[in-house]
This record gives structure tokens, C-alpha cells and sequence, in this order.
């Protein structure tokens, strides 16, 4: 679903590079897919760390003889010790190499942030659908995180002012690196705080609210695959017993800071849908929501908008 940006963005160059042989590079992949498949791990894992972490040009290697030189921009050490510590630790590669990427976009992360999903992005998608790319007004992204989701808003809604919110310090560190580096610092305003808190001055004002807050019940996260219990922030995950803490907030508060017939948009997980729709039916203050399946069937995202009081 993903499109591409409306607004012009503007790329950092690469750095250094390494030269190998295509026979080095051949035998490394394939002890390190050989290791991957050991461990239970995604062999295609190893690809996405020569292709994107390593910037390895795919059809030069692919169709290279065996004493051709290729480059790369880390060495072969390098993404051995990165492979050793995926396979030990489990530590998912997007924190290993520092980014990751989600719609045209490539996001800096660390374990200070969640790392972005593929289904997430289709929250822009849905936002350009519904209200079209000429949208303006003020939105706010809550739990920004990475700021994935603020800066896709401030690609797809050119004329719209865009605010995001996090209570971390450390993640609004990254995802102001991560508008400064796409040419989009100048877009987006960043508050700390708890959800809307920082918002006071917006109250009643904003035409947009989209957030992928914590959702999931604090006892299913020690059963969480090792790559996101052991690694992922906690903060980002734990949505409390029922795993609608933030999400029953989110429906209590937002009334408040959303103009009538105001955008709520959220990410939910599989199965939530029935409970979020309820809590939103129940306060009184939405139109009837609308509950938006992912690529796989899952319910993922449920959308309404605030009553036309």
C-alpha cells in the first residue's frame, strides 16, 4: 500500500567502503545461512544485512564471477560479529545495524525505541484514503517512538502541522535525528510527555490523532519471542493486564484535544478489535468505528472520528 512521498526529502550520502571478492562474500552468506538455519532464525536475515547493512549491490553480486571485486560498506569482521551476537543474543538485526527500513523511509533505531513494523505502515496509507493528501490542520502522532509514524504524515500531508509526543527522552533524541536527516525537522514539533499532556495549548483544536500505543497484556511478554521480550522497550509494549491501558486512555482523553469530527486512528493487536470498538461506543463522544484488516486478515487498526458536536 505503501506510495511515495509528496513532499521532497533529502538523503545523507554514504560513507567508506570494503573490497572483497565475490567468493568471499558467497562463502560468508552461506556459513552465516548455514548458522541461521542452526538457530532457528530466518535465513533471509542474512541477505538483509549484506544487501542493507553492508549496501552490497545485489545484481553485481549475483551475477559476479568469483574473483570479481565488489564493495561493501562494512567488512566481512564486521558483519560476522554482528551475525555471532544475532545468533547468541538474539539481538534483532535492525538494532545491530543501527536502522531499519519502513516505507521509503530509513529509520534510526536502538533499544530505546520499538522498531518499526511493515503492517505500521500502512497507517499512512489509510490517512491519504480517508482524508487525501491535501489534508492540513494540526495532527499528532502519540508514542512517537522512532517517529515513523510523524514523519510519515509530514510526507503525506504537505500542508498539515505535525506534532509527535513521547514520555522517553532518549526516543524523541532519535526521532528528532530521524526528521533531521530526511529534511523534515522543520515539520514536526516534538514534546515530551505522557499522550497528550504536552498538548494543552491544542485542546479542541487538532483534526488528527494517530498512535501505536502499547497494546499487548503484560503476561504474554515474557512469551514474546526472544527478539522482542529480551530487547524491545517494555514501555513501548506493555499495554497492562488486558492490554488496553493505553488504549482505554487514548478513547477517554482524546475528545478533549480533537475539533469535532476529529480523526482517531490507532494500531491494535489481532484480536482487540471488538473491546476498542466497545470502549469507543461505550463513552459516547465517536462516530460508529470502523475496524481496518493488515495484509494477513488481521484486525490491525480501528478508525473513527469524534462526534460532530
Amino acid at each position: 500500500m505503501s506510495q511515495q512521498p509528496r513532499c521532497q526529502e533529502r538523503h545523507q550520502a554514504q560513507g567508506v567502503t570494503v573490497e572483497v571478492t565475490v567468493a568471499q562474500v558467497r562463502a560468508w552468506r552461506n556459513q552465516a545461512r548455514s548458522g541461521a538455519l542452526a538457530g532457528g532464525i530466518d535465513p533471509a536475515e542474512v541477505d538483509w544485512l549484506l544487501y542493507e547493512g553492508a549496501r552490497l549491490e545485489r545484481l553485481t553480486f549475483r551475477l559476479g564471477q568469483p574473483g570479481d571485486r565488489l564493495s561493501l560498506s562494512r567488512s566481512l569482521e564486521e558483519l560476522t560479529q554482528f551475525w555471532q551476537q544475532r545468533l547468541g543474543d538474539r539481538t534483532p538485526v535492525q538494532y545491530l545495524l543501527g536502522s531499519v527500513p519502513w516505507r521509503n523511509l530509513n529509520l534510526l533505531v536502538s533499544p530505546a525505541v520499538l522498531i518499526p513494523r511493515p503492517e505500521t505502515e500502512a497507517i499512512i496509507d489509510i490517512i491519504l484514503e480517508t482524508q487525501g493528501a491535501d489534508s492540513a490542520g494540526i495532527w499528532v502522532d502519540l508514542g512517537t517512538g522512532s517517529g515513523a509514524i510523524a514523519l510519515g504524515l509530514a510526507q503525506a500531508l504537505c500542508h498539515a502541522k505535525i506534532h509527535a509526543v513521547d514520555c522517553s527522552a532518549e526516543a524523541l533524541k532519535l526521532a528528532r535525528s530521524n526528521a533531521e536527516r530526511h529534511g523534515l525537522g522543520d515539520r514536526i514539533q516534538f514534546h515530551q510527555g505522557s499522550w497528550f499532556d504536552p498538548l494543552v495549548a491544542q485542546q479542541g483544536q487538532l483534526a488528527g490523532m494517530l498512535s501505536n500505543p502499547p497494546y499487548i497484556p503484560s503476561g504474554e511478554i515474557p512469551h514474546l519471542q526472544p527478539e522482542v521480550s529480551h530487547h524491545e522497550p517494555h514501555l513501548a509494549l506493555d499495554g497492562g493486564d488486558d492490554g488496553l491501558t493505553a488504549l482505554r486512555h487514548l478513547v477517554q482523553t482524546a475528545p478533549q484535544y480533537l475539533q469535532p469530527g476529529g480523526l482517531w486512528l490507532v494500531e491494535i493487536m489481532s484480536g482487540q478489535s471488538p473491546a476498542v470498538c466497545q470502549l469507543l461506543q461505550d463513552s459516547g463522544n465517536y462516530e460508529v468505528p470502523q475496524v481496518i484488516h493488515d495484509f494477513a486478515g488481521h484486525d490491525r487498526f480501528v478508525l473513527t472520528q469524534t462526534n460532530h458536536r
